[in-house]
């Protein structure tokens, strides 16, 4: 029998360790039985905090959490059925998982994919802005989940927002329609997303409670309702390149060059996908790498030289906290659509 250490999983709305509660593994009525486990022992240097930080949608992601210990707990909707992932990074170049629920199996499977393992970074040289960087964060990599939809519906509400606005939105739908996590994160409140007919079958007025407007709430019901096509994506890139997995993704009326990005980014481990479009992005590449604000048209000159590699350049950037140019004038307001 495995026995597994104190999941230090924080409660759902508040994202602190609460010692009060029962810990679930202790309680054989809650632990969800018997976790599967795997290790993979990498050949180069992999850190899985930084590999999947982008995977969660804010701080109170109820499918993502990352404990005081520096545990990663990960939900997933997979063809097998929903499961649980505690991963626990077990040396520089190690992790074991333990997987709890029907998708078990298959999660564990995936795990090379999650953990950046298909991802080659060999020839790619950083910007010397960002060598430092590039250093001190040798074991990122670009996740490459495989599940569209899941990446596809929170950045679907994400387009045209403030992200805490669209990770509010995310929350509230996974409450109302998510499905409880598997083994013990269920039982400290986490949840897996809805499959793609509980997405296409979202009425209007829940859309509208949770902030969403209506222009975003079809997209994402149109997306649902061809999702078995989109998870054809990471197929699709391995055969075709890409550019033919962005042009699938795009297909669907609502789906832009951002959107197509940011779900390649996550879904299909896509490491030259730059968010085209990004309210903050083109202005802090330009800033970071000339001292001067850019547009999108500037922003794609700049990182021309480091494809394939472009996006894994924005991740750097992100890391090293150069992203952010000084900020002048007011803040933009939160807009609240259930108020429209």
């Amino acid at each position: 029998m495995t026995v597994l250490p104190s999941t230090g999983l924080p409660p759902a709305e508040h994202g602190i360790d609460d010692r009060s509660r029962p810990d679930p593994v202790d309680d054989p009525e809650v632990g969800g039985g018997e976790p599967r486990a795997r290790r993979l022992a990498s050949r180069r240097p992999l850190d899985l905090h930084l590999t999947l930080a982008r995977l969660a949608r804010g701080p109170y992601d109820p499918t993502f959490r990352r404990t005081p210990g520096g545990d990663v707990w990960r939900t997933s909707r997979l063809p097998s059925g929903p499961a649980t992932c505690r991963l626990v990074q077990a040396g520089p170049q190690d992790v074991v998982a333990h997987a709890w629920g029907p998708g078990a199996e298959e999660a564990l499977d995936g795990l090379p994919h999650l953990l950046g393992e298909h991802d080659d970074d060999a020839g790619f040289v950083p910007p010397p802005q960002l060598r430092d960087a590039h250093r001190r964060a040798h074991g990122l990599r670009i996740p490459r989940t495989g599940r569209v939809l899941e990446s596809l519906v929170p950045a679907v509400l994400e387009q045209r927002v403030q992200s805490v606005a669209a990770w509010r939105s995310w929350g509230w739908l996974l409450r109302r329609y998510g499905e409880r996590a598997p083994g013990p994160a269920g039982e400290a409140g986490m949840l897996v997303v809805p499959d793609a007919a509980t997405w296409a079958g979202v009425p209007s007025w829940d859309w509208h409670r949770a902030g969403v407007d209506p222009a975003r709430a079809r997209t994402v019901g149109a997306a649902a309702r061809v999702a078995r096509r989109l998870e054809e994506c990471p197929a699709v890139l391995d055969a075709h390149g890409a550019p033919a997995a962005h042009a699938r993704l795009q297909l669907v009326p609502g789906i832009g060059v951002w959107t197509a990005a940011e779900v390649a980014q996550r879904a299909l481990g896509d490491a030259d996908a730059v968010s085209v479009g990004d309210f903050h992005l083109a202005k802090a590449v330009g800033w970071a790498l000339t001292g001067e604000r850019a547009d999108d048209e500037r922003m794609l000159e700049l990182l021309a030289p480091y494809a394939p590699h472009r996006y894994r350049v924005v991740r750097l950037l992100e890391i090293s906290g150069r992203a952010r140019p000084p900020a002048r004038g007011p803040r933009l307001s939160i807009q609240d659509h259930r108020r429209n």
